[in-house]
């Protein structure tokens, strides 16, 4: 597979960057503030299954860890295996959370801005939710 184009999503939020760790690598506080995942995920072994219109996808987390990765690799039904790179980092006092957006095969310049765009509302949200704890 050729290297695909990616664009870099990110914002500062004003909490520790500790606690946005534990509170954003939680899947079952994930539903909260990632649209996507809207319907909740279901633990089932190391993998946690969300349900949506494409129909069952799996998700695997970065182990816990101390350096802020919530990597996830989501397989579609179909079987295909996208790697997401989300990454909470010291900012000041603060955090700053980023999410690496891939543009996958297949995938219009208007669809990777929509994802773009759909990656940003979601770090907004949970912005909010810690900022007004």
């Amino acid at each position: 597979m050729a290297t695909m184009i990616s664009r870099i999503v990110h914002l500062a939020i004003d909490r520790p960057w500790r606690e946005v760790y534990a509170f954003a690598s939680d899947p079952n506080r994930m539903p909260r503030w990632a649209a996507g995942l809207a319907s909740g995920l279901r633990q089932d072994g190391e993998d946690w299954i969300a349900s949506g219109p494409l129909g069952d996808v799996c998700v695997r987390f970065a182990e816990p860890n101390d350096f802020g990765v919530i990597d996830h690799t989501v397989t579609l039904p179909d079987g295909l295996q996208v790697y997401n790179a989300l990454r909470v980092t010291p900012n000041g006092d603060g955090a700053e959370i980023a999410f690496t957006v891939l543009r996958l095969p297949g995938m219009t310049e208007e669809d990777h801005d929509r994802d773009a765009a759909a990656v940003l509302a979601d770090l907004k949200t949970l912005k909010g939710l810690l900022e007004h704890q």
